[in-house]
């Protein structure tokens, strides 16, 4: 696929643009019908902050490969259609329809409900497959779904683990997180008696994640979520 393709941020009507992902460096072609993961530390992007040391960006690039392909096999609805993977500059095209539900959200004063009426029932259903796959997807950010025809299509999957992985430490993750994300973790870790150093049971794990999300989506939202995985 040629690359007439410019940088996807994310961003506040009226205010400055900001990297949509903190792993990899987000494309879009002009018309923002196809999205691009470079999983590349492109410098100019991520501003120097670039928070990924690149020995482990190869096993995030393998994650996302993994566990896209599987959701596009199992669940092809609830995530966008691959349209290629070129493997040797670790980019995979993404066909989507405009903004991520986020930045749209954003667009309409942060409500989700004007985006997409039903978006709890679909992003319900999507981690209820996660569950039946034995799957825990610790990346709940709402710039993680793109809309595509009413439906909810999930990404950035570089950022699960499965049931065999388990336990893992938080130390293990950090560098997927932002400074601000890791402030709002360590309040729920403490409340729930998780040690970063030690290793925790992924479910414990899962649930830490939801808690950690629970400033981005309603309450009732979070419970049910939570409710999947109990």
């Amino acid at each position: 696929m040629q690359d007439n393709f410019e940088y996807y941020y994310n961003q506040i009507p009226g205010g400055e643009p900001w990297r949509n992902n903190l792993v990899y460096t987000s494309l879009v072609n002009k018309d923002k019908t196809v999205f691009c993961q470079w999983f590349n530390n492109d410098s100019e992007y991520h501003k120097g902050m670039n928070q990924v040391d690149p020995a482990l960006m190869k096993d995030k690039w393998q994650r996302e490969m993994h566990f896209l392909s599987n959701m596009a096999w199992h669940n092809p609805d609830m995530v966008p259609k691959i349209r290629e993977v070129n493997v040797p500059e670790r980019k995979i095209y993404l066909e989507i329809d405009g903004p991520d539900l986020w930045q749209r959200s954003l667009n309409r004063a942060c409500d989700f409900d004007a985006v997409l009426p039903d978006w709890q029932e679909q992003m319900l259903a999507i981690l209820q497959a996660h569950k039946d796959l034995g799957w825990y997807k610790i990346s709940l950010h709402p710039n993680s779904y793109f809309i595509v025809d009413g439906k909810l299509k999930s990404i950035n999957y570089f950022f699960t683990y499965d049931d065999k992985e388990a336990p893992i430490t938080v130390n293990s993750f950090l560098s997927h997180i932002s400074e601000g994300r890791r402030i709002e973790l360590k309040k729920h870790s403490d409340a729930m008696g998780i040690d970063w150093d030690k290793p925790a049971p992924i479910k414990d794990i899962q649930m830490l994640a939801f808690n950690s999300f629970s400033a981005d989506y309603p309450k009732e939202f979070i419970e049910r979520a939570k409710e999947i995985y109990v």
